[in-house]
């Protein structure tokens, strides 16, 4: 009886082992495995290039130069109900480029469309447009043990030498009339030119020694250089632009809230309603306000660095512009401290109007370009919502205090 027992749980535990070990194979794939869809492609696939393109999303991109003028290339991705895509770009920014883009359908058909991507929303990026000399017929996707496989070939000499990832958000399709949402990530690399008939594809067992052929040496996100043996599978060749842990355009955000949106509203309300703890609401709103400037300066530059790598959206003018005046405004207050008057001067009634009057602008003008810049990023309600509660708390809170501080403190006109 034991020994039926410990024969079944074993035999449980072998069939689950195994199912489990079959999904993992079923979501990877890698420059060491072989193409599984390489008969359903309409070109030649047995003498691809391989190389982890972007190894955190799972893009694994097979390539070659299989003539003077035509290229083939075959991307593969887990497939999470989102669209994937590869754009071709003289200077690795997204905005100037042109894009093979593809999906599943809701009802199991592959779309397949080429793009130009001439801004950040989707009416600038529009289907069917590009600059890419795609040969007849040679364009599908495939979905195989969840995995989305993107196939086609260029009649081009030499492509675009920077390549662009990105994709789409998980479990939102392309509108009906194929325009994009914004997407959830996105990266970009080197395409290199020496890719002939080098390994990948369909070799058994040669693939990713044959494959770092077209990794090349690049620089990951964190400056590093890596390349040959110490990067395997290509992920060195790969720039983070955003999304994946804590991407430029998360920072940008999160560091930009924290500073301008609720650090400088909190420092500012310390200065208003603690003034009858002398010296206690000078030394909390200075240290407060220092912090603020500091973590939204850093903001400011990350915003900076994420349009540059982007490249020029006319969309994001007023969000930028916006945000140069409240830094402006910032950088104001703190001369205006480095200049602060006595408080026995005349000036100092004048100055204290002044760095009331500027700070409050300056707090107005952070919080919409806060909500600004979540409605641009098509950032989820629930976080707009989350910084909304925090600013209507805020206001009730000093509306509280300015209540009771008429009411018991005598202010100071020249504090």
């Amino acid at each position: 009886m034991e020994m039926k027992k410990v024969s079944s749980c074993f035999s449980t535990f072998i069939l689950r082992l195994l199912s489990f070990t079959s999904f993992v194979s079923s979501q990877s794939d890698s420059c060491s495995s072989k193409l599984t869809v390489s008969n359903l492609i309409p070109f030649n696939t047995s003498s691809l290039t391989c190389m982890s393109a972007w190894s955190s999303e799972g893009f694994i991109l097979r390539y070659e130069n299989a003539g003077p003028s035509l290229w083939n290339f075959v991307l593969s991705a887990p497939e999470k109900g989102a669209y994937i895509a590869i754009g071709f770009s003289g200077n690795g920014r997204m905005v100037g480029s042109s894009a093979m883009v593809g999906w599943k359908s809701s009802s199991g058909v592959g779309i397949v469309k080429q793009y130009y991507l001439g801004g950040y929303s989707s009416n600038q990026c529009p289907p069917d447009k590009g600059s890419l000399s795609l040969v007849q017929g040679s364009s599908l996707i495939v979905s195989r043990s969840s995995r989305l496989y993107l196939a086609f070939q260029l009649s081009t000499a030499q492509p675009q030498s920077s390549l662009v990832y990105a994709v789409g958000p998980s479990n939102s399709l392309p509108s009906s009339g194929g325009y994009l949402s914004t997407h959830r990530d996105m990266a970009s690399g080197p395409l290199s030119s020496s890719a002939g008939g080098g390994g990948g594809g369909d070799d058994d067992g040669d693939d990713d020694e044959h494959g770092r052929k077209g990794d090349g040496e690049g620089e990951s996100s964190s400056g590093r250089k890596r390349g040959g043996d110490d990067d395997r599978d290509g992920e060195g060749a790969v720039a983070r632009i955003s999304g994946g842990g804590l991407s430029l355009a998360k920072k940008h955000a999160v560091l930009t809230i924290v500073g301008w949106g609720i650090l400088l509203p909190v420092g500012a309300a310390m200065a208003r309603f603690l003034k009858h703890h002398d010296p206690l609401w000078f030394y909390s709103h200075f240290l407060v306000q220092g912090v603020a400037f500091v973590v939204g300066v850093i903001g400011a530059l990350a915003g900076f660095k994420l349009e540059h790598d982007l490249g020029d959206g006319r969309d994001v003018d007023a969000h930028k512009t916006l945000g140069i005046f409240v830094l402006a405004l910032g950088g104001l207050q703190v001369m205006a401290v480095l200049m602060r008057p006595k408080k026995e001067a005349k000036a100092r009634k004048y100055w204290n109007w002044y760095h009331h009057n500027v700070g409050r602008v300056a707090i107005v003008c952070a919080v919409a370009n806060i909500f600004f810049g979540l409605w641009l990023a098509k950032e989820a309600r629930d976080r707009s919502y989350g910084y909304g509660i925090f600013v209507g708390v805020w206001v009730v809170v000093c509306f509280v205090l300015e209540e009771w501080r008429r009411k018991h403190v005598v202010e100071c006109a020249v504090c």
